[in-house]
């Protein structure tokens, strides 16, 4: 299989050069013309913006592995710094330490920004390797960045921090001042990230914040951008089935011609998981969305609006899928997307794993699961109804150890922070679509949550896909007139923070 070099600096402008046509692209087109001289830096300061990107990249931060983290802490920090943050402080955690910014120019209105510096695994065939940063040729799309993390959530982020360096190169003081929490466990559930927002400084500086926003990619391969008014929660857990626990079956490993005589943890787990699901595949653990929000009209007739919008045939290209679950149709499929809660397998594990086969009864199997909630349900409630479920039918002997995860989030759309995103992406050329939620999840429940109460928002132009998957890409320079590249995301974010300095 082959795989592209690094992306140096000579590449890049060899790229350049053989990418006319790319660059002759339409603009973005801003109403106010006082912002040329800072897309005159954008456009500048691009290579220097892409390889900070790539250099990031390269540095794994991975929480599941505990790989890399500290130096990810670090440079999170450097990063912060050299974009103009005058404070940058390190938020000690039980777990892995969060980051804390502060960026004070003198502005009416302060802003606060989310940030992670952790990514997935990178396991799977890639067809570059995850964490060279190689800029490679994306049929239809363009020429794309590939790595672990590059647009979950790190090609977001550096582009917004590019727009900061384009913003100070051109002389300009920012329009809005920043407060910016960063954490280091978002893709093993956040379980430390209210310690972060609950120390007292950043707690104080949250709430003088009008609003809270994640940089994203938000645009699709056709250009369409999404304007979300929430996300899902969800619970990350291990189910634990072991001899020991059970007084049933081996405490240890032992020889499979004991089958005969012994019980099996592992088919025990099997049967405990398939009470978790009906035959359908939808949760049937009693209790468990009890307190779920019915859709309302309003999400009825978001959902209608991005139907006929939104191209079936381009979601089913990019999960490589034939049909939805229970063969509904694009409508209804995108209703359960945002309204249904779910119950999932992420691996099953028990036994010999590896080459060739290996006779034994394994002593213990473990399942991980995630859980993805709705409005009104709760992480703790959750967790409760699993337990209370599993014991009910005879398997209260297996282990529920929740390892992260939290509460769904909700933002209402006349929310600044929404306001601003729709009004910033129609200046673009682009009709954004309202949408429910995120069917994905992100701690947003920190901020719109008590004590803080924040409207909280994603926001950002550009498009990227393979999130948690192998390929991961996030696009630079784009063969679509309507999906923007890197200059054009990164000016979204500048016309972002000039509009949320002035909207009413």
């Amino acid at each position: 299989m082959s795989r592209m070099p690094p992306f140096s600096r000579r590449d890049f402008l060899g790229a350049t050069a053989a990418s006319a046509a790319v660059l002759t692209l339409p603009r973005l087109a801003f109403a106010d013309n006082s912002l040329a001289p800072i897309r005159a830096q954008v456009e500048k300061r691009r290579d220097e913006g892409v390889q900070r990107l790539q250099d990031w990249v390269k540095q794994p931060a991975i929480a599941a592995e505990n790989r890399g983290m500290a130096e990810g802490c670090d440079l999170m920090m450097r990063l912060v710094r050299d974009a103009g943050f005058q404070k940058v402080t390190r938020i000690p955690t039980a777990g892995h330490p969060g980051v804390f910014a502060t960026l004070d120019a003198g502005a009416k209105r302060t802003v606060g920004l989310y940030f992670m510096y952790d990514v997935k695994q990178a396991d799977g065939e890639w067809t570059s390797p995850p964490f060279a940063a190689a800029i490679v040729d994306k049929p239809g799309l363009g020429k794309v960045l590939m790595g672990r993390g590059a647009v979950n959530q790190k090609g977001p982020e550096a582009a917004l921090l590019a727009g900061l360096h384009a913003i100070r190169g051109a002389g300009r003081k920012l329009p809005v001042n920043l407060v910016l929490v960063a954490e280091g466990e978002e893709e093993i559930g956040s379980p430390h990230f209210r310690q972060v927002v609950q120390h007292p400084e950043v707690k104080a500086a949250l709430q003088r914040c009008m609003g809270i926003f994640m940089p994203s990619a938000a645009q699709n391969p056709d250009g369409d951008v999404t304007v979300s008014l929430g996300a899902k929660g969800v619970v990350e857990l291990e189910l634990v089935a072991s001899g020991e626990k059970w007084g049933r079956g081996p405490k240890q490993d032992v020889h499979s011609s004991n089958r005969a005589r012994l019980d099996s943890p592992a088919f025990h787990l099997v049967q405990a998981l398939a009470t978790l699901v009906d035959a359908k595949g939808d949760p049937a653990i009693e209790g468990f969305a009890k307190t779920a929000r019915a859709v309302s009209a309003a999400e009825r007739a978001m959902i209608d609006a991005a139907a006929a919008r939104m191209k079936e045939s381009t979601a089913k290209k990019l999960l490589g899928v034939d049909r939805w679950a229970h063969d509904l149709g694009w409508r209804d499929s995108l209703e359960r997307f945002v309204s249904v809660p779910t119950v999932n397998i992420e691996g099953l594990v028990a036994g010999w794993t590896g080459q060739g086969g290996k006779t034994v009864l394994p002593a213990r199997a473990v399942a991980k699961l995630d859980l993805r909630l709705v409005p009104d349900m709760t992480f703790d409630g959750a967790v409760a109804a699993l337990k209370a479920h599993l014991a009910k039918r005879g398997f209260g002997d297996i282990e529920v150890n929740a390892t992260g995860g939290y509460d769904p989030t909700s933002t209402a759309a006349d929310a600044a922070v929404i306001r601003a995103a729709t009004a910033v992406y129609k200046r673009a050329g682009l009709d954004p679509i309202l949408w429910p939620r995120n069917a994905g999840s992100y701690p947003g429940y920190v901020f719109t949550g008590p004590p803080l109460k924040l409207p909280s928002g994603h926001f950002g132009l550009g498009h990227g896909s393979g999130a948690h998957a192998p390929d991961e890409y996030y696009v630079i320079e784009s063969a679509n007139p309507k999906m923007k590249g890197w200059n054009d995301a990164v000016m979204s974010f500048v016309e972002y923070l000039h509009e949320l300095a002035t909207i009413a």
